[in-house]
């Protein structure tokens, strides 16, 4: 969310937002605080018009930077949607499968970078799935490393036997 100009302090006049009761520009930032996961600012705002108040959240933007060249936002829903496939009659549940997009959206948040490959993304999901199921790791692993044959999948389930941790 950017602001387009500043009216005074507390004051802003923020491009693209409006009070959503009737729909004025001009608001008042009544509180500011952080959220719990550190990356995003909770705002409660008054309209200085209806004197209603309302709540934004303002984040930071992470880009993925596609194989194309493009860029989109980061989207957790779209880490947990392409795991999900690779989990698909697998005993993982929906809340194992949002701490794990939880927990590679942190890990390239870490990073401290605006702008990550997608090839990134992949990477910082294998090493999570790889811990909640084994099979589901192979899976996706076998799509997001283009295994070509046997070989690559026996490589791989040898790596796996030879990780202590698992």
């Amino acid at each position: 969310m950017a602001c387009r100009g500043v009216s005074g302090v507390g004051r802003a006049i923020v491009g693209g937002m409006h009070c959503p009761f009737c729909q004025q520009p001009d608001t008042k930032v009544v509180d500011t605080r952080i959220s719990d996961d550190g990356y995003s600012i909770r705002r409660r705002r008054e309209c200085l018009q209806c004197h209603k108040r309302f709540t934004t959240l303002e984040s930071t933007m992470l880009l993925v930077t596609k194989r194309s060249g493009n860029s989109e936002p980061f989207d957790r829903g779209k880490v947990i949607s392409g795991v999900r496939k690779a989990c698909q009659g697998r005993p993982i549940d929906e809340s194992a499968l949002k701490a794990l997009g939880q927990r590679v959206e942190e890990d390239l948040r870490a990073r401290g970078l605006a702008e990550v490959r997608s090839e990134d993304v992949g990477k910082a999901i294998l090493a999570p799935l790889k811990e909640l199921d084994q099979v589901a790791y192979l899976r996706f692993a076998s799509v997001y490393q283009n295994f070509d044959g046997l070989e690559d999948f026996q490589r791989a389930i040898d790596e796996l036997r030879e990780d202590p941790e698992h």
